[in-house]
């Protein structure tokens, strides 16, 4: 972020090409930067920090861009500056060489250069467009900047670069990217082409940034992916460009830009296939150094950790709540009482997860304040999104399990489920029940409850003589019994109104007591 605050300094004095491509650079780090931070740390100042870089980032774009082309004209057509046609030769000559060839006054007027005029006019376009850098330039907020430069990096060091949740987030920018690149091989469009290059920069920065091992060894080749694509990208502006000022004047000159420009573009294309399509890919080799298997939802779930410890002011509750849930719920599946409702891909660990997807994050919302918490938590808990690893329904799901650990009760009928199918709809109902009477558990926030289990739980798996009795002790109480419970604390009351709707839908009394001895 200082070498922001440098090269301002450095690009005030005339905005020449290196300083504003050096200013670039370092603002996007700055912003990639906390692309990446947002996703642990809701903190709003890395939002802030983004969108204040952004703005002068891409009010120096189109300054940026008139140079470049500059550049890729000296590069592709500086052996053209003067036409061989013979309306470009000079006029005395052809008078000396052919007395009988017209006077001057009556020669063709010269035909313009194709690069010459484009140089004309992105230099026309230069100066407007420093004009309006400077400008930019002034409304930057140095001081406010300054200020984030001093509190952000303390947010970031809480985290350890190289870290499971860095890696994680890796992975998550390597699936898009190589999305991307399927995409591209397969209509090979110009926005495509420049979609997957956004999608491997955004992977290169978040490796170059926080996996200091990994860039190490990446590092040269996922610059020259990058680069190789943004050369294809600028090919393609500054011809959409050439076309769109009519610099030519017939079809010959036409023809043979257009032609060097696709042999210049095809060059990088086939340089970059020939380096990611096979076994021996670059794609491959990235990911063989990521996270693989049962890591990735692992790792997923310290990134929700970590964003819910910044948001939850008690978090160690939560995760009680959390470990408290997932004993309840396989104590209730195990004897049959809770049968699990597959997900769509099948999996029954689906409301498992569900459960501590909910549990862990049901009180984010109180970062937003204590009255209707319950609500902003389903709304943080949408708007983050599914992180890699974890079922977009699970966490959909999940939001609403939060949302009812407090308040009304999930009814059928209420607004934030009565669009959901019936099974769906029981689902989520289910759950809230044994989020709301574990929450209550530990209302204190004191983890005297330590582990919970259910007093004579029949076995899941029973013959029909004891499928008979359990059908018989329907009527009878489902005795939860609590490590370190006590009927005359405050807790008891707690649990004793909450446990309303996990009754309701069992049809049977809910009765909590302290562990039994056993001698």
């Amino acid at each position: 972020m200082l070498r922001v605050l440098q090269e301002c300094d450095k690009v005030s004095t005339d905005f020449s090409a290196d300083p504003v491509h050096d200013l670039r650079v370092a603002l996007r780090r700055c912003r990639s930067m906390a692309d990446g931070m947002i996703a642990i740390d809701p903190d709003r100042n890395w939002k802030a920090m983004k969108k204040a870089g952004k703005q002068l980032f891409q009010r120096l774009g189109a300054l940026r861009d008139a140079q470049i082309m500059m550049e890729w004209i000296d590069r592709l057509f500086a052996d053209t500056e003067v036409s061989q046609s013979p309306a470009h030769s000079d006029p005395a000559t052809q008078q000396e060489s052919s007395p009988s060839s017209t006077p001057l006054a009556a020669n063709p007027a010269p035909v313009p250069n194709p690069a010459l005029a484009m140089l004309k006019i992105l230099q026309a376009r230069e100066t407007q467009h420093k004009r309006e850098a400077r400008a930019a330039l002034e409304q930057f907020d140095r001081k406010q900047w300054r200020q984030w430069s001093n509190s952000l990096p303390h947010r970031a060091a809480r985290i350890r670069l190289g870290s499971a949740v860095f890696k994680h987030l890796a992975l998550e920018r390597w699936t898009a990217a190589r999305q991307l690149h399927t995409v591209a091989l397969r209509n090979r469009s110009q926005v495509s082409w420049h979609t997957l290059r956004i999608g491997i920069k955004r992977f290169r920065y978040i490796v170059e940034n926080f996996l200091p091992q990994e860039h190490a060894a990446w590092a040269s080749d996922l610059k020259h992916m990058q680069d190789l694509l943004g050369e294809v990208h600028d090919l393609d502006v500054l011809w959409a460009t050439a076309q769109s000022e009519h610099v030519f004047s017939d079809d010959a000159s036409r023809k043979a830009w257009h032609d060097r420009i696709a042999e210049e573009r095809a060059k990088r294309i086939d340089q970059y296939r020939q380096r990611t399509v096979g076994p021996d890919a670059l794609w491959n080799v990235w990911r063989a150094g990521l996270p693989q298997g049962k890591q990735i939802q692992e790792f997923a779930t310290r990134r929700l950790k970590l964003w819910a410890n910044a948001l939850d002011p008690d978090f160690s509750h939560s995760e009680r709540v959390a470990r408290l849930s997932l004993q309840l719920y396989d104590g209730l599946e195990a004897a049959g009482i809770f049968k699990n409702i597959p997900a769509q891909n099948g999996k029954n660990e689906s409301l498992r997860s569900t459960l501590y997807a909910a549990a862990l994050l049901h009180d984010v919302g109180k970062s937003q304040g204590l009255k209707g918490h319950h609500k902003q938590s389903q709304e943080l808990i949408q708007k983050y999104g599914t992180p890699l690893g974890w079922n977009q329904e699970d966490m959909r799901r999940a939001s609403l399990v939060a949302r009812f650990h407090a308040g009304a009760l999930p009814l059928r009928s209420h607004k934030a489920l009565r669009d959901l199918l019936p099974e769906e709809q029981r689902a989520v109902i289910r759950l809230s029940a044994i989020l709301r009477i574990t929450n209550a558990l530990d209302s204190a926030h004191d983890g005297h409850i330590r582990k919970l289990k259910l007093q004579n739980a029949p076995p899941r798996r029973t013959n029909g003589f004891l499928r008979k009795a359990v059908a018989l002790a329907r009527n009878e109480p489902l005795i939860i019994e609590a490590e370190g419970y006590s009927e005359a604390s405050p807790t008891a009351q707690t649990v004793a109104a909450e446990r309303y709707l996990l009754e309701t839908i069992l049809r049977r009394p809910v009765m909590v007591r302290a562990t039994t001895a056993t001698g």
